[in-house]
This record gives structure tokens, sequence and C-alpha cells, in this order.
């Protein structure tokens, strides 16, 4: 659902409010309960399609050399990309902190993987 921007001319303040369509008829002020909000012009984001994204990580041939080297820090930068800067679960949070700085995370012990 989109957000949309008002203007209360009776408390005299803006307001974002989630509205499930365009033409949804305007809420009450959310400050002072009034019914005279008016709709503002106010800018938008538009997400990048995953062609796109994967198009800007492959163009990087840099992030590209280190994903091939399995370093972390180019792993990151590929998660930050692939994310498209929403936040992460705090405890992928941690890992993504630590492959930054440079550290490779460890492989749990029932992950099933060889461990050589």
């Amino acid at each position: 659902m989109p957000v949309y921007e008002y203007w209360c001319p009776g408390c005299k303040t803006r307001q974002e409010i989630l509205l499930p369509r365009f033409d949804s008829e305007p809420p009450s002020c959310p400050k002072c309960g009034g019914n005279s909000l008016q709709r503002r012009f106010s800018t938008f984001m538009m997400q990048k399609s995953y062609k796109a994204v994967y198009d800007d990580i492959l163009g990087d041939s840099q992030m590209m050399r280190g994903m091939m080297n399995n370093d972390p820090q180019a792993l990151a930068a590929w998660n930050n990309k692939m994310s498209g800067g929403e936040p992460v679960a705090p405890e992928y949070q941690e890992t993504i902190e630590r492959m930054e700085r440079g550290e490779m995370p460890s492989v749990p012990a029932d992950s099933g993987e060889a461990t050589g």
C-alpha cells in the first residue's frame, strides 16, 4: 500500500498516511481529527528490477573479482546491493558487519558441508 502525504489546514501539520489506493477517501487528521486533509504532491521511490540490480552487479568488475575469490567484503557489498537498502534480520546483520570488516563467517557444524 502506498504512503500519501497530506496537509491539515486545521492543525497546520503535514501527515503521511498509508492508504490502499490513490482514489481512497482522505481519512481524518491523525493529530486533530479534522476532516479537511488536502493531498500534497510528494516524492516517491521506485524499486529497481532484479534484472537492473544484477546488471549493476555484473558491471562492477572489482566486486565480481572479489566474489569469485570469496572475498568477504565483496560478498557483503553484493548483499547490500541485493537488499536494495532494506534492513536485514538482526542475526544476519552481525554476519554482514563481520564480512564488511573482512572476516569470512564460519559455517555452522550442522550445515552438511564437508569440512575437509
